[in-house]
């Protein structure tokens, strides 16, 4: 075993460590673990210089093999150490229940198909099929007819087993073999080093306080649940390899089935992944299957890993929770079915993500291609690039059972004592789902890493000038650096390196194509090139500031309207509904702290104040008894910019404004998109229209107006972000959507009467209505532009665009057969193009 092995293992066996307790900070930040390879060394600071390599031992993949073959000797030893099992990576006592063994997979299977659900639920689909045969005649009349009934039942039984059988051999993941985990390892440990050669770093604190939760979990029979944020392909292999080289059972992964594709399919599902159906519909037996599946692994204590986001997060920032497997996780406890179960929250960042390329062209609109194996292997020339490092974190875990506990005891409902005694009300489970949602994603931006790049791209994104000279950046990634630990987040260590040092390795990783440098100057100086790409990067950081964002945000309503200090203050009644307005309409896109709007906005504004932001007037104190201080402004009459922060140009309060800007915008853009669904013609009125083309045709106006100039930021055609626009006018009331489950009929939209605007004699839209005025209060926030105090101009040019399109959209539908009733739609006649329309354009 290799030294540096050894003294992890050393480390690992210290009894006499007990992890520091996450209220009281430790004096100094604990090391950090590098794994690199079969190498694992422990570093003061969690930055690691890469390893010395000379020009040879860094190759791409074909030239890797290239190599093995001129030296066929090292290369069978180098395997066969992992496929016999030499030392740890033998993987023979592993942390957890028993895997990796012959027959796994069909004692698995066995036990799902023997769960009382899975049984009651075939024995009731098959009595419900009988019963709708008895109605229909099928099934003879007089004696016969009840001996035909066990018989008929007895053949639907037998039929729905053979198909639960089948599509449980297709779910389970199957720990059969030791020989092909070892190789797995091997294999997935050399492509993921030469794709992201600085390694996989994790924290020793955190991985000594999971080993002895994972011993504790063990001897309990209880699962580790392990629930990471979602941004890369890599998140679920780097957790495998982590388990696997730490010596604790590897989770099973919960994977959408798109990935189960020829050959890595097979692959996957051996090294851990179960396969469910993106979506179950109305398969009454698939879904208990699932949650018989999931009932079987938490009751004998196996792991299990599920993405909290669902899927991937395309713009760096995490995604609202996805209910579907919590669900299902959260029954088994409430239910009784299930004891405990044990939640670790888990946050994995990356130098460079390599999907980001991908990601921009599906937030442009481009369709999603479907995935395959060459470009899972592939991407990007993955294997050949240098990404940095992956940075691993685990939140310290907890009882679910105690917080099912704990939140009933919050409304009043008692423990029960057993599956069906006092079970909650609809409402009050899906609060706790919810409720137990956003704890998990809290809990992942608790723990979570700021990288050099999220620091660079977040700095250059919040710049008003082209560039920076590189004095500058250093300065301001400095200076954001400190500003995330004040807000209780963490930068990545950088083990004594020079700020200047690390931020060559950060833009050596982004590369030209995102950050551009121009060296012919007196000052080097750096630009971003890829804005849309460089978002992802600053999207990792937006969480740790959204409140400072929103205040500035709603204070920058006054300051844009220039004038001296006294014209740009804000009272604190005005800030109040303003941040509580930002807040509404983002609250699909961020995750805001628990203590309520008012209580935030106190610390917040203390907060800016004490960094010399803002300057906040203080109410005097009155002499009269009976004039108490107001609790709505808790003694603010209200706030302003400082002095020391307008003779820096409002570089800080820019900043916090810069983080939002993209997203008002893309808001205001969603709301505007929706002016062109007033009908062109009094018999079009109710008409509807398809969502998807909608949403594409706002895109399309954002495009144009960015191009024009009426749009600051090309984000805001972002289609994520105009997706949620839209979830939260339907959630306001503003449209009306009508969802639909056939593949072959859209799901449709149109405005709600209240909301629709009025059109003049000439037929064009009038900028006036609810809709409007609902449209200016973000514009009130937006950044200013190139026409900002000329409203008229504004209105006429942005309201014609999107009419124009929302006619053209009209067009489409009727051509399309959209129009109309949404119970009749089909998809006939050919969509216009993009092209067609932005011709027209």
């Amino acid at each position: 075993m290799p030294a540096r092995s050894q003294a992890l293992s050393a480390l690992f066996h210290t009894s006499n460590m007990s992890p520091t307790k996450a209220d009281v900070p430790p004096p100094a930040s604990p090391p950090d673990i590098d794994i690199l390879g079969d190498q694992v060394t422990i570093h003061p600071g969690g930055y690691v210089e890469p390893p010395p390599q000379d020009e040879a031992s860094e190759r791409n993949l074909v030239e890797h093999m290239a190599r093995f073959r001129e030296s066929p000797l090292d290369f069978l030893r180098e395997v066969s150490l992992h496929v016999s099992g030499s030392g740890w990576r033998a993987y023979d006592e592993v942390i957890g229940q028993p895997i990796y063994y012959p027959g796994f997979s069909d004692n698995m299977k066995a036990m799902v198909m023997r769960t009382p659900m899975l049984q009651k639920r075939i024995q009731d689909l098959a009595r419900r099929r009988v019963d709708a045969e008895e109605q229909q005649g099928l099934l003879g009349q007089g004696p016969e007819k009840e001996k035909n009934k066990a018989t008929r039942e007895a053949e639907i039984e037998k039929s729905l087993q053979e198909v639960a059988t089948r599509l449980t051999d297709g779910m389970i993941c199957k720990f059969e073999s030791k020989r092909f985990i070892r190789g797995a390892y091997y294999l997935c440990t050399q492509l993921l080093t030469r794709a992201y050669h600085q390694g996989i770093h994790v924290s020793s604190e955190e991985v000594l306080r999971l080993r002895s939760v994972a011993e504790t979990a063990a001897k309990n029979k209880h699962s580790i649940i392990f629930l990471p944020c979602h941004r890369s392909h890599v998140d679920y292999v780097s957790l495998q390899l982590i388990c696997y080289r730490l010596g604790i059972a590897l989770p099973t992964v919960v994977s959408g089935d798109n990935l189960k594709m020829p050959v890595l399919g097979a692959f996957l599902q051996n090294a851990g992944a179960m396969w469910i159906r993106r979506s179950f519909g109305n398969d009454a037996l698939y879904t208990t299957l699932v949650q018989s599946y999931i009932d079987t692994l938490l009751q004998n204590g196996y792991n299990i890993e599920c993405f909290i986001e669902g899927g991937r997060s395309r713009t760096g920032k995490l995604l609202s929770p996805k209910f579907g497997i919590l669900s299902f996780l959260l029954d088994s406890v409430l239910s009784g079915r299930v004891e405990d179960a044990i939640i670790c929250p888990v946050s994995t960042q990356y130098d460079k993500v390599v999907e980001t390329e991908s990601y921009i062209s599906e937030l442009l609109g481009r369709p999603k291609p479907q995935e395959n194996l060459k470009d899972f292997l592939s991407a990007s020339s993955v294997l050949s690039l240098k990404l940095g490092r992956v940075d691993v974190r685990f939140h310290e875990p907890w009882s679910l059972r105690t917080f099912t506990d704990e939140q009933r005891a919050r409304v009043g409902a008692a423990r029960p004592s057993s599956a069906l005694s006092n079970p909650l009300s609809p409402e009050s489970r899906v609060r706790l789902l919810r409720t137990l949602g956003y704890r998990v994603l809290s809990d992942i931006n608790a723990v979570s890493v700021v990288m050099p790049t999220a620091l660079i791209g977040t700095v250059l994104l919040t710049l008003r000038g082209r560039g920076v000279g590189k004095s500058e950046l250093i300065r301001r990634v400095e200076w954001l650096s400190a500003r995330v630990r004040a807000k209780g987040g963490r930068v990545a260590h950088f083990a004594g390196a020079l700020t200047s040092t690390i931020i060559e390795r950060g833009l050596d990783v982004l590369g030209p194509g995102l950050v551009g440098t121009i060296d012919d100057l007196p000052e080097i100086t750096y630009y971003a090139v890829d804005r849309f790409q460089l978002s992802f990067y600053r999207n990792m950081t937006i969480h740790l500031f959204i409140s400072e964002a929103l205040v500035c945000a709603a204070m920058y309503t006054k300051v844009k309207q220039g004038g001296g200090p006294a014209n740009q203050r804000i009272s604190f009644e005005e800030l109040y509904e303003q941040v509580q307005f930002l807040s509404t309409i983002f609250r699909g896109e961020f995750i805001y702290p628990t203590a309520g709007l008012l209580s935030n906005l106190q610390r917040t504004l203390l907060g800016l104040e004490s960094d010399g932001v803002i300057a906040l007037g203080r109410q005097e104190p009155s002499n009269d008894h009976n004039d108490l201080p107001r609790p709505d402004s808790h003694d603010i009459p209200f706030a302003e910019l400082s002095s020391a922060e307008r003779k820096i140009g409002r570089e800080n309060f820019d900043f916090y404004n810069f983080l939002l800007w993209p997203f008002i915008e893309s808001t205001w853009l969603g709301a505007v998109s929706l002016m062109g669904l007033t009908p062109p013609t009094p018999s079009q009125t109710g008409a509807w229209l398809d969502v998807r083309q909608t949403q594409e045709t706002a895109q399309l106006l954002g495009k144009t107006l960015y191009h024009q100039g009426d749009l600051s930021y090309f984000e805001a055609v972002n289609k994520e972000t105009l997706k949620n626009a839209f979830q939260l006018f339907e959630e306001e009331g503003i449209i009306l959507v009508q969802k639909s489950s056939s593949k072959t009929t859209p799901s449709v939209v149109r405005l709600t009467p209240e909301w629709t605007p009025r059109r003049d004699e000439k037929g064009m839209v009038i900028a006036q209505g609810k809709l409007w005025d609902f449209i200016e209060k973000i514009a009130k926030s937006r950044r200013e532009g190139k026409n900002r105090r000329d409203g008229a101009t504004v209105s006429t040019r942005v309201l014609r665009l999107a009419d124009l399109v929302g006619r053209q959209l009209f067009e489409s539908a009727v051509v399309d057969g959209v129009s109309g009733d949404p119970e009749h739609q089909s998809r006939k006649g050919r969509r216009k193009s993009d092209g067609e329309m932005h011709a027209k354009l």
